[in-house]
């Protein structure tokens, strides 16, 4: 009798399967349903902190159906959801994704699908290529770079990568994830760049070796003609002229220096910044960052030299404060240096996040505002045009394209400037600040006229043939070390350059990252930033030997002008830092930069420290930007970084009639209110607590790291590891030195990528 059932059974299971095969040959065959896919979506593109930040989940407690951990197809760029639907099986439930950001789930997008052109065997060919076929089968367990869907409901394969092996028993043809185009360029890659995710949306594999980063005109390895060199190197330097070269402007003539005294300034430090940025390309971070005077020094050194000590100095003043400046400036370099050459930076980057970096970075710039406006006030008709010509351009014009080039948006600065310029000449030329017995030369004797002194101070600021530094100035005249004289040491500013060395370290930490993002696939490893940081303080300590007056850091306009420009080439900003070396050689240059009218000068940097301050807000991206912890950190950050300064800067000094309004609050040095059992300590303990930077950083460094919040919250960044150079060899290529000087870091296991 069993047996007997057993084969009426089998009689009937393939009396079925006949019928099965001949119902399948009278049916149309169907192709696979290729869904329409949604436009603002790209599986390759994963819009959360884990893409930015490189953050790996690892979520637990899911079904049977899906792993604890999701894995990325590097060699087809797709993102696999796991747990598929079969429709007419019934299937498993959905996959359920959970946003790493909100920590909720997310709607199931499902898969976009093509047909493909082999499909007469389930199985996929090529690496990569995932094909799902209809059976009910078994999943078959395969390697890990494969990623498949598991066909029906009842699969029990291994999810991570599994790959439905029974073939097309009923005739429905395989299927492969669809193959996503990239959109152009100006739409979603300038969308994804603003928000500080790759720009084009994909992850680098390891095989790519071009070095070019979607999103790019040329990449970070690329190797464009000659002609192109010289063309993006340029390029990328007169976007970022107004923070290489206005900084003299405002101190020279602040330390009682001359016209010549300004244009020497600014010879030295070009030669300077194209030498820093040379040494950063090779033997720093390796990205394409211009190295220059950063606003980070311009603050104290503002407050060194309204102290109290110098303001009534008559002869020699302007090179004994410039001296000064300089022993303070190699003091802190060399602590810079010991910083990253030691491994500390390494610790301390743990200890550094974005919530720390954006408030102090924005601080740096709302730090200037006593000094920006009331400076470019002097000459309304000279700065309010230049405000509102470089707004009109950066923002209104920005998407005008001229012969392919957005020349409005990369060279807004010095278009804005020059356009300008040749104004004010029209209006020097035309009498505007012609006055009756005044001499256009400023002479001291027209200070003791009344009738003279009421226009004396507009016609310094607003006359474009005032500066003598045309006629003064050498054609060629090499910048050397020492040239100032002997450095002075003193142990009140060497303190204060200290603490500012450590401020402009934090802010090249968040300049790396970001800039990482924009150019390589992957940041760098903690040893290529202690190595960066390091670098940054032996440039600052070659700053200080030739005396431009402020340490060399990394600008934070850097990754501005990368979003705008499309140029990451390390070769082009080499290139660039070569002409910065060879029109230092050329006085003329820098007279001609020193001759621009102080007002003219003020009026942009009104734009670039707003700049900066944005620059630096738009850090908070790479954290939960909604979180109340963050904002009120950022919020308590920022009010007391401006308000504690206020009350030191309250302190006037008792002869503040000789010094102008907008220096006095950088005279709180030599009058704070803290007084100790020593002068120096008392100087440099007001003079730190009157920087709005200082004290912003020390606010947002201890509550960030002790108020609590999860990594996802703060935002913390995260760096590739050793482990990751060596299996990667993009990485290799993006972030180690060059061959032979590869070896010489071998020994300091904190300085190897």
């Amino acid at each position: 009798m069993e047996t007997g059932s057993n084969s009426d059974s089998l009689g009937k299971a393939e009396t079925l399967r006949e019928r099965g095969n001949k119902l399948g040959s009278m049916l149309p065959k169907v192709e696979p349903f290729v869904p329409k896919r949604d436009q603002n979506h790209n599986p390759r593109e994963l819009r959360s902190w884990a893409k930015r930040t490189g953050f790996v989940s690892h979520l637990s407690g899911e079904t049977g159906t899906a792993s604890s951990t999701e894995r990325f197809d590097t060699s087809t760029g797709f993102h696999m959801e796991r747990g598929g639907r079969d429709q007419r099986a019934g299937g498993s439930s959905p996959k359920i994704e959970i946003d790493p950001v909100l920590g909720r789930t997310r709607p199931n997008r499902g898969i976009e699908i093509e047909m493909d052109s082999g499909s007469g065997s389930g199985k996929g060919s090529g690496q990569g290529r995932i094909t799902v076929a209809d059976g009910n089968g078994f999943g078959e367990k395969v390697e890990e770079r494969k990623v498949g869907l598991n066909g029906n409901g009842t699969g029990t394969g291994n999810v991570n990568a599994v790959e439905n092996s029974n073939g097309n028993r009923n005739g429905v043809p395989g299927v492969t994830p669809a193959v996503v185009e990239q959109k152009n360029e100006e739409g979603k890659g300038e969308r994804d760049v603003e928000l500080g995710m790759y720009p084009g949306g994909e992850e680098q594999g390891h095989g790519r070796w071009s070095g070019h980063h979607p999103g790019l005109k040329v990449g970070l390895r690329d190797k464009p003609g000659f002609g192109a060199l010289i063309y993006y190197g340029l390029q990328h330097l007169l976007s970022l002229a107004g923070s290489l070269i206005f900084i003299p402007l405002v101190m020279v003539p602040a330390m009682g220096g001359t016209d010549k005294d300004t244009a020497t300034v600014i010879s030295t430090m070009l030669l300077v910044s194209g030498i820093s940025t040379i040494l950063h390309s090779y033997f720093g971070t390796r990205l394409p960052l211009v190295q220059g005077s950063s606003f980070i020094y311009l603050a104290p050194a503002l407050v060194i030299i309204n102290a109290r000590d110098y303001r009534n100095l008559t002869e020699h003043k302007f090179r004994h404060i410039l001296r000064e400046l300089q022993g303070a400036i190699i003091v802190g370099s060399v602590f810079q240096s010991i910083l990253g050459f030691s491994g500390l930076m390494s610790i301390l980057l743990r200890l550094i996040n974005p919530v720390v970096v954006a408030p102090t970075v924005a601080a740096v710039g709302l730090a200037f505002f006593s000094y920006g406006f009331p400076q470019a006030g002097s000459c309304v008709e000279v700065s309010i045009p230049l405000i509102l010509l470089v707004l009109i351009c950066t923002l209104y014009l920005r998407g005008i394209s001229i012969f392919g080039h957005r020349l409005f948006r990369i060279y807004a600065v010095p278009l804005s400037v020059m356009i300008t310029w040749t104004y004010a000449f029209f209006l020097t030329a035309g009498g505007a600040y012609d006055y009756k017995g005044c001499s256009p030369d400023i002479p001291s004797s027209d200070i003791l006229v009344d009738g003279c002194r009421k226009h004396a101070y507009t016609m310094k600021h607003c006359r474009t043939d005032v500066s003598n530094a045309w006629r003064a100035a050498a054609w060629v005249r090499i910048p050397y070390p020492l040239q100032w004289g002997v450095p002075i040491f003193h142990f009140r500013t060497s303190l204060i350059m200290i603490i500012v060395s450590l401020v402009a370290s934090v802010d090249s930490v968040g300049t790396y990252h970001s800039a990482s993002l924009l150019v390589s696939s992957k940041p760098p490893t903690p040893g290529v930033v202690s190595r960066g940081i390091a670098l940054e303080g032996f440039c600052s300590m070659l700053a200080g030997l030739w005396g431009s007056g402020t340490g060399s850091t990394t600008l934070t306009e850097n990754t501005h002008t990368i979003n705008i420009t499309k140029m990451a080439s390390r070769r082009a900003v080499v290139f660039g830092a070569l002409f910065l070396i060879l029109f230092s050689f050329v006085g003329k240059v820098g007279a001609i930069l020193a001759s621009i009218p102080l007002s003219l000068a003020a009026s942009i940097l009104c734009f670039m420290w707003s700049l900066v301050v944005a620059i630096g807000l738009s850090t908070l991206q790479y954290t939960q930007t909604a979180s109340f912890r963050n904002i009120t950190i950022v919020g308590v950050s920022l009010f007391l970084g401006l308000s504690i300064p206020a009350y030191f800067q309250q302190y006037q000094p008792e002869s503040s009639l000789i010094l102008p309004s907008y220096f006095v609050p950088y005279a709180a040095a030599s009058d704070g209110p803290v007084h100790t059992v020593g002068e120096q300590l008392d100087f440099a303990i007001n003079a730190l607590m009157s920087m709005s930077m200082v004290v912003t950083l020390l606010v947002a460094f201890v509550l960030d790291n002790t108020v609590p919040g999860s990594r996802q919250e703060r935002g913390v960044y995260i760096w590739s590891h050793s482990e990751d150079v060596a299996i990667d060899p993009s990485l290799q290529a993006d972030y180690s030195l060059p061959g032979k000087f590869a070896s010489l870091c071998c020994w300091s296991r904190c300085l190897r990528a």
